[in-house]
């Protein structure tokens, strides 16, 4: 008996290097604060684009979603560059990460810079790459304070195969906008409904990947109060409630693949980007739960495609 005492307590000993070794799963949230503080809001935007600049980051467009509303001033500054658009080529449907959202919110006296998460955008979106050099670059030209969006925060695993909960939709369970004959075709019909707002939606930037994917940035204002549920200053100010906001959740991306045109599912995208959302509830998936419908409705017909 003490010989198997023995057998079994150096068993144990030789255990514990491999238990110390086993690294804790990490984790990820959807956004980077990368300073907070007072100063003037306009100034601020400026120098958030000339450090993205200095930093390499191509600016492809930027666009005011909202001001005196829920926050007081909002400006979204859309950058990609090489690391970006080489991953978005990888992997399919992966051209929705190219163009990198970076935001300035004004809240009373206090400024917040932020932007996207790299990783987390990179395992949610299925990119073959981790997107580390973006995430340094970010971090040294705008800084990168604490990440945000999540209590907890998800795992690499998790997010590769997200979705919120049962019967909702997956990053590759797209709207489908829109088909024509050649992407030349497409991009050229979806240019000059955007130049119309055709139902609210008009332009902020255009990202030509190839020769078949061109990625489009959009804004949605409700053009009747009718269709309220697709405006994204109605959205934002159902989910955009904490003390840190999430104002680079916009814009919305619509990608003409090919022939098609698809979108991103709402169900989806909102849902990865603030994954502790509610279901029931205050400020919850209920109170917008008539804009994945009128998202969709709203794109196709920018889109020119029929429900």
């Amino acid at each position: 008996m003490k010989r198997i005492i023995s057998a079994f307590m150096l068993f144990g000993v030789l255990l514990l290097p491999l238990a110390g070794g086993v690294q804790a799963a990490e984790y990820y949230k959807p956004f980077v604060l990368a300073s907070k503080g007072p100063g003037d809001f306009n100034t601020k935007v400026e120098e958030t684009k000339a450090a993205l600049t200095k930093a390499g980051f191509e600016i492809l467009g930027e666009y005011s979603p909202y001001s005196k509303t829920f926050v007081d001033n909002a400006e979204v500054i859309v950058v990609t560059n090489n690391e970006l658009k080489k991953a978005a080529t990888m992997t399919k449907y992966g051209g929705f990460a190219a163009p990198w959202r970076v935001a300035v919110t004004q809240i009373g006296d206090e400024i917040q810079v932020s932007y996207a998460n790299p990783p987390y955008i990179a395992n949610a979106y299925r990119l073959n790459a981790d997107l580390n050099g973006v995430s340094q670059a970010l971090k040294a030209a705008l800084g990168d304070e604490e990440t945000f969006g999540s209590k907890k925060g998800l795992t690499a695993r998790k997010l590769r195969k997200y979705h919120y909960t049962f019967g909702m939709e997956y990053f590759d369970d797209v709207y489908k906008l829109a088909e024509y004959g050649s992407h030349k075709e497409a991009v050229a019909a979806l240019e000059k409904n955007l130049a119309d707002g055709v139902a609210g939606v008009t332009k902020v930037y255009r990202l030509d990947l190839n020769n078949n994917v061109t990625v489009f940035g959009v804004a949605r204002r409700a053009p009747t109060e009718a269709d309220i549920d697709m405006d994204e200053k109605q959205i934002m100010e159902e989910v955009d409630f904490a003390e840190l906001k999430g104002t680079a959740y916009l814009p919305y991306e619509i990608m003409v693949d090919g022939n098609k045109i698809v979108a991103l599912h709402m169900r989806f995208r909102m849902a990865v980007h603030y994954p502790d959302l509610k279901m029931m509830g205050s400020h919850s998936f209920m109170g917008i739960m008539q804009s994945p419908a009128a998202i969709q409705k709203a794109l196709t017909a920018v889109a020119g495609g029929s429900d």
